[in-house]
């Protein structure tokens, strides 16, 4: 292996200091290859760095990640990232904020399979996904008692490929799709938990109904016979800014929202009481506004990833 690791590092030409540490981290690192053969016929990979192992350059893990993959004679690779954070201490220190009543859903999109293994270790069960495709594979390889959450935009014809299996879906933001998720759920005998999705932020770009669209949708005689579907309560996105007040603001809104339709459509509903609110730069003051859903990824998997062909 040494003898493949130094021929391939001349042929890359580095520097000898990078070369070096390279070479030295390469015996301390554990590198899992988690193989998922996905649609587009490419195999995805993940370096997975510990803190034991010391510092670790990123330059070095995306190199590393190459030699790797050419060692064992793999084509057409595509690195979807490395982990260089303890994903069970960033659970316990995130669940350690949050107060009673308020559930943590794990943000694993684009985050291969062996990172979900690790929280999954570490006790969490929530896992988020923007994708209905790679959710789906997901699902195929990991626990059953996972409870998968939906949180990107869903479009009508991705519905088949989730409604047998998630739990929630955060993202209702269309009449259609709602009735899409009735008739999707209707084929598995299930009823499938939903949350009506609000444009809460000042970008035009975000999703999400209005309040007025929100009702006309609760009031429609389409929506009122819907039986495979039930709305449990709202979600938004909050404007990406870094002024407190703007985000606080908008969450507040969203919380009025929620109690305008809780009091006018859903006051004998007792399952219609979630919040979904509040990202990693910002669930702290979504919880404030009373967030019963926070959607972390970045402060629990980290932010790093290099994609390439």
């Amino acid at each position: 292996v040494k003898g493949c690791l130094n021929g391939r590092l001349s042929r890359l030409n580095l520097p000898p200091v990078v070369m070096t540490s390279v070479i030295r981290q390469f015996y301390k690192i554990s590198v899992h290859f988690s193989f998922i053969l996905g649609e587009d016929k490419k195999f995805s990979f993940a370096v997975n760095q510990r803190k034991e192992f010391g510092n670790f350059h990123p330059e070095n893990s995306f190199i590393l990640m190459y030699i790797c993959a050419d060692i064992i004679q793999l084509r057409n690779i595509k690195v979807v990232g490395y982990i260089d954070m303890d994903i069970r201490e960033n659970l316990k220190k995130i669940l350690n904020t949050l107060p009673e009543g308020v559930q943590l859903v794990a943000v694993s999109k684009t985050k291969p399979v062996e990172s979900i293994r690790e929280a999954y270790a570490a006790g969490q069960r929530i896992f988020g996904e923007n994708r209905p495709q790679e959710m789906a594979a997901k699902h195929q390889e990991l626990p059953s008692d996972i409870l998968w959450h939906m949180i990107g935009q869903l479009q009508e014809k991705n519905v088949k490929y989730i409604a047998g299996f998630v739990d929630l879906i955060h993202s209702v933001d269309s009449l259609k799709v709602l009735s899409r998720i009735d008739r999707e759920a209707a084929k598995h005998d299930r009823v499938i938990d939903c949350l009506l999705e609000f444009h809460i932020a000042r970008e035009e770009t975000k999703a999400g109904l209005r309040l007025q669209e929100a009702e006309e949708i609760l009031k429609s005689e389409v929506c009122r016979n819907m039986r495979n579907v039930r709305i449990v309560g709202v979600m938004g996105v909050a404007t990406n800014t870094d002024d407190e007040d703007i985000i606080r603001e908008e969450f507040h809104h969203l919380k009025e929202i929620f109690d305008d339709l809780k009091r006018k459509y859903f006051s004998k509903e007792a399952s219609f009481k979630e919040l979904s609110m509040g990202m990693s730069g910002d669930y702290q003051i979504a919880v404030g506004e009373g967030s019963t859903l926070v959607r972390v990824g970045s402060s629990i998997f980290g932010e790093r990833e290099y994609r390439t062909k």
